[in-house]
Formats: structure tokens, sequence, C-alpha cells
């Protein structure tokens, strides 16, 4: 018996026994970064998506991470509902296992496919809105920041020079290794151009409660609507004008739209009517923050030494597109700015 197998039988016994689901198939789901997950059938047809977390995780902390999302569905944003255990919890735990069911969500994909048409200012007028109900979360209410906290090329040039020591020990010689290394360099060198540009963010910006991971994995479609936002993380203050420009400017939309400053537009315009409170100034600065955030990053470069049983070749591709999505964006930044400044102002 595998050991699929066998995480497959445990499933099948947690749900009736913490959950009163009777489960008629359990099958592997789609992947998750950290977790394993499955698909559940129950006997009345509907179907659930389990996540199983692995041994050391936070548990605590991704209750808070399910709370939140459960916060958000107040504000009538499309969060899968999470059906909790006969004792209240939102994880049960036994056999070695602890997990968590969810409604699953039909019919959906991901938007990694990138942004096009409808979509654009349909993912704008979502992510305003749960910006506006998670601007009310007990966490506390928005506050400002200085520029740096959200693009902060100081921490950015440690980092980096922390990461080529660790390549420099042990010298890759070819393939994505090689490459990751002679990108870091190459953005170690370019961070004083880097900090030239964050210099002309706004002075401070707004931070409060966002989702926190709000990747295109985690932003469902069912064709030109959102379905469902996923896998929230815990609560915690970050820019939102950085969450939506993460989202909206997903490294394979940049790529693979070039009219993105114009449909950029669209999603700030939809973004603008659903959250007013978010200043135009921060709104106009979401491309350069964007671009100042993939330009101090070092994912997924740093994989290839924290994790290289990481590095498939799905995420040599994503780093690949992550750097040339990051050279797009600074180029075109002025044009961007432009389109967005005649419509903010």
């Amino acid at each position: 018996m595998s050991g699929a197998e066998t995480d497959v039988m445990v499933v099948a016994r947690i749900l009736p026994l913490f959950y009163r689901i009777i489960p008629t198939a359990v099958d592997e789901g789609p992947a998750g970064t950290a977790t394993r997950n499955y698909v559940a059938r129950d006997s009345d047809g509907a179907r659930w998506f389990v996540k199983a977390y692995p041994a050391g995780t936070d548990l605590d902390a991704e209750r808070r991470a399910l709370e939140l999302g459960q916060f958000a569905r107040l504000g009538r944003i499309p969060v899968p509902v999470v059906r909790q255990t006969l004792d209240g919890d939102l994880i049960a735990a036994a056999g070695g296992m602890a997990v968590s069911v969810a409604a699953f969500v039909e019919n959906a994909q991901t938007a990694e496919g990138c942004l096009s048409g409808a979509r654009w200012a349909a993912v704008g007028e979502t992510v305003g809105r749960l910006h506006r109900t998670l601007a009310r979360h007990p966490a506390g209410p928005p506050r400002r920041v200085p520029a740096r906290e959200v693009c902060d090329v100081k921490r950015a040039r440690q980092r980096l020079e922390r990461l080529l020591a660790r390549f420099a020990k042990t010298p890759p010689v070819s393939g994505f290794a090689a490459w990751a290394q002679e990108t870091a360099a190459q953005r170690l060198d370019a961070l004083p151009a880097v900090a030239d540009m964050v210099k002309k963010l706004p002075t401070t910006l707004t931070v409060q409660t966002i989702h926190g991971d709000l990747a295109s994995p985690n932003l469902l479609l069912h064709g030109q609507r959102v379905a469902a936002l996923i896998d929230f993380r815990p609560p915690g203050h970050r820019s939102p004008a950085w969450e939506l420009g993460r989202n909206a400017l997903d490294p394979r939309t940049v790529l693979a739209e070039p009219q993105w400053p114009a449909d950029l537009a669209e999603a700030v315009a939809a973004y603008r009517a659903a959250n007013p409170a978010l200043l135009a100034e921060e709104l106009l600065a979401v491309p350069r923050i964007a671009a100042g955030y993939l330009a101090c990053s070092v994912y997924p470069l740093s994989e290839v030494v924290d994790d290289p049983a990481a590095v498939t070749p799905e995420l040599e591709a994503y780093g690949r597109n992550r750097h040339a999505a990051m050279t797009e964006l600074r180029d075109r930044l002025p044009e961007a700015e432009e389109v967005l400044r005649d419509l903010l102002h």
C-alpha cells in the first residue's frame, strides 16, 4: 500500500468522524505549495476540498487564515465556505493528519493563464470589495507607513548578497542554477536604479489587513467572472496597492498581454469604484510598486539553495517569466502611469 493510498484512507476516516460527511470517493486533488489536497464526494453528490497540512505546520496560524477568509464572506466576497467540525473547529486532526474541509469550487480555473477581456475589471472589482471588507477586520484599521517598508531596497541588497555568497561556495556551472546566480548578480547591480525608481513613490503608503497570498493560483475564475478567492494567510498588514498589482500584473499576464497598461486601467477603475478609500496616488503607484517588488525579490532564485527539490521545470519557467516581466514593467512604467494618470485625474 502506497503512502498516497494510506493518506486517502485517513481522509476517508476523518470525514465521517469529525464532519459527518460520508464519503463515497476520495481522490487526490490539485497540488498545493505546502499541502496535500484531496477531493471527496459525499453521499448527496456534493464535493469537498480537503487540505492536509504537513507535520510541523502552525495550525493556530492556519485557523486564523481560515477565519480571515470566512470574515471576507461577510462582504459577499466569493470565498468557499469552510466546514466546521462537530466541535466547531476549523481543523480536525487524527491519524497523524490535520485537515480543513471547504466547499469545492466547481467548473473554475486559476488565473494563472493570464487575465484578458472583462476579467481585468472583474478582478479589480473583487479585490476592491475584498480590501474594503478587510479594512474593518479586528486586526486593526488601515494605517500609513513609509514607502520603503513596501519596497525595501536595503533589505533586498542584504538578501541578494547573502544569496550570492551561498552560490559562491558551490558555483553552479549550467542550467537554472547558473541562470539564477547570474540573475541575482544582475539584480544586485541594478539596485541603485531600483532605489531611484521607488523614491518616486508616495512618501507613505496605506497598509491594512489583506488576503496575504493573492497570487494567480489563489484566484479562481469561471468564464469572465471571479469564482473564488482561496488560501488566505493569517491577518497581517500589507499594502493593498501591492496586492492589487501582484495579481493584476502577474508575470504571465504582463508577458502575454501587450496592451496590459490599458487593461490595468480597467482593473484600477473597477477597484476604485469598489474601494474609494484608497487614495488615487496609491492606485497610480500600482505598477511602480509591482516593478519594485519584483526587483527586490529573491524568489524563486533562492530556491536553488534553499529547497533544490522544489526547482521543477514549471518553477524554472516561472522564474524566467518573472524576471522578464520585471523588465517589461520597468521599461513601460512611464506608459502605464500616463494611462492611470488620465484615469485618476
